[in-house]
């Protein structure tokens, strides 16, 4: 499995990012996709779910209304679009998935909130 996320970078308060994580090594239209962020300083937090086939998608409160997971089963990948950004939204994120009931985590990708 490999997850390979892209789109991180410095964003202005009120701007947008959009994340994208290409997957490879599992049949991804068969699983749910996730993303994650981690602060400095704090535990990784769950972001947002998406379907396997995308009709479903839930957020964490703190998001809920200014990001929007999505994704393109035809080419592997899930996307999360973010928009009007705060600073307490600077963190690493990272996309997971659970194929044969393992975690299993990009890279992940810088996202700083800053004026």
């Amino acid at each position: 499995v490999h997850l390979v996320e892209s789109g991180g970078g410095l964003a202005q308060p009120g701007g947008s990012l959009r994340l994208s994580c290409a997957a490879s090594g599992f049949t991804f239209n068969m699983y749910v996709m996730r993303w994650y962020r981690q602060a400095p300083g704090k535990e990784r937090e769950w972001v947002a779910v998406i379907s396997s086939v995308g009709d479903s998608t839930n957020y964490a409160d703190s998001v809920k209304g200014r990001f929007a997971i999505s994704r393109d089963n035809a080419k592997n990948t899930v996307y999360l679009q973010m928009n009007s950004l705060k600073p307490e939204d600077t963190a690493v994120y990272y996309c997971n998935a659970r194929p044969w009931s393992a975690d299993y985590w990009g890279q992940g990708t810088q996202v700083t909130v800053s004026s």
